[in-house]
Parts: structure tokens; C-alpha cells; sequence
């Protein structure tokens, strides 16, 4: 579904007083920038956003790269973006991915843990080290192998730009379809192949538990079916 701009349009899968859970398709920017002209996230969800002292990003607790689709969680007052950014910051929001990389993973899980900064050679890409480098930290499990290619699940402990796609590249496994940091093009993808899965947290209103899944978007899905097909020739 499109937008009045032609963006693909996002869809609220929750909504409550105090924030909103959002399903964001692939193609979406979450909130202006000097870059980009179209219509984004933001401007997309207009009066359900509130807090934060940025005007151009109301509401906003994490992010995802625009060719990245799946779940993230938006507030709708101040004291609510607070209280979520805390829990990002204190680990308490449980954020899992899925994703296709290339290659097979020497051990089932594993945990990438190195900094990132913003590339000196390209001020559009982030990398291992770079300019102004933070912590960062990615957990893996790899779920299923294809020959050359592996289907993982893989969860994040920080919310680096890109953080996913370089720690994923720099273990010599990137994504499929992500050109910009070296995955192959494969599958008719148009894109990386990652996907926000799941999100879990303590609501900030009165601490009970929720948890929200997304299935796979059509692109994504028929790229895997696509890279378990010579594994059901075999079989």
C-alpha cells in the first residue's frame, strides 16, 4: 500500500494512549532529513506522534534504515519517549531480526561485539571503527543453512546506524542484497534481506508485558523460498 507521495505506507499494528507499535515497509525513511525530500514515517503517523524536543522527529525511540522493514515502537507523549528510550538504553526492549547472509557461519551462535563510527571514505556508509565510534553489540543464532547462504536471527544489545549490516559484513557474512556493504545480489531483491521480527517490552504506563511478531514481507519471503529450493531438489 502507498502513500499520498508514493511511499509504501506503514501500518499501525497497536495503538494506545501512550505510544504506538508500527509495521514500516521497506522503502520508508522514519523521519526527515536534509537528504531526503519524500514523505516519511513521521509525516506518515502526523498527530499520533508527541515528545522529544526535535520537531522533526516527534515521538521517535529507535530507527530503521529505510530499506530495512519491520516493527519499532513510536510514543505519543513526552513522559512515554522517556521512559522507552531508558529501557533502550538499559536493554530492557527485546529487538530480533531476521536476516539472509551470505555464507555459513562457523558456529550456531555467536556474538559480534565492536565498535562503530561513520566511514572516513564514505560519509554514507558506517564501519568497524570509524569516526566517532560506540559500542555496539549483535547476537546471532543461525536458524537454517543454504549451501552459501544462511538464514539467522539476530538480536541487538545496542542501536548503531547500520549496526546489523557491519557486524554482519565485517564477520565476512553480509546480507544478501546489501550492496553497500558487500552482499551479493541474489534472489530478484531490491534490497537487504532483513527484517525486524519481533519486539518486546514492559509497557511504561503499568509494566505489563507485550510482544509484537511480524511475518515476513512478500519480497523477503519469496527470496527464501528461493534459497531453500535447491535443498528441496536434494531432499
Amino acid at each position: 500500500m502507498e502513500g499520498e507521495g508514493g511511499e509504501p505506507e506503514a501500518r499501525v499494528v497497536h495503538l494506545d494512549d501512550d505510544l504506538a507499535v508500527v509495521d514500516k515497509p521497506a522503502g520508508l525513511v522514519v523521519h526527515p532529513a536534509a537528504s531526503y525530500t519524500g514523505i516519511t514515517l513521521v509525516e506518515q503517523l502526523d498527530e499520533l506522534l508527541g515528545g522529544g524536543e526535535d520537531p522533526t522527529r516527534p515521538g521517535i525511540v529507535h530507527r530503521l534504515d529505510r530499506d530495512t522493514s519491520g516493527l519499532l515502537v513510536v510514543a505519543r507523549n513526552e513522559e512515554t519517549l522517556r521512559a522507552l528510550q531508558a529501557a533502550i538504553r538499559e536493554r530492557r526492549v527485546e529487538r530480533q531480526y531476521t536476516a539472509l547472509v551470505k555464507g555459513s557461519p562457523g558456529s550456531r551462535t555467536g556474538t559480534v561485539e565492536a565498535s562503530i563510527g561513520r566511514s572516513n571514505r564514505d560519509r554514507q556508509k558506517m564501519t568497524v571503527g570509524g569516526a566517532g565510534a560506540r559500542e555496539a553489540r549483535t547476537h546471532f543464532t543461525v536458524l537454517e543453512r543454504y549451501g552459501d547462504e544462511s538464514l539467522c536471527e539476530l538480536r541487538l544489545d545496542t542501536g548503531r546506524t547500520h549496526q546489523i549490516r557491519v557486524h554482519m559484513a565485517a564477520i565476512g557474512h553480509p546480507l544478501i542484497g546489501d550492496a553497500t556493504y558487500g552482499g551479493p545480489a541474489r534472489h530478484g531483491l531490491r534490497r537487504q534481506f532483513l527484517h525486524a521480527h519481533r519486539l518486546a517490552f514492559s509497557h511504561p504506563r503499568d509494566g505489563r508485558s507485550v510482544e509484537f511478531c511480524s511475518e515476513l514481507p512478500e519480497d523477503l519471503d519469496a527470496a527464501l523460498a528461493l534459497a531453500r529450493a535447491p535443498l528441496a531438489r536434494e531432499g
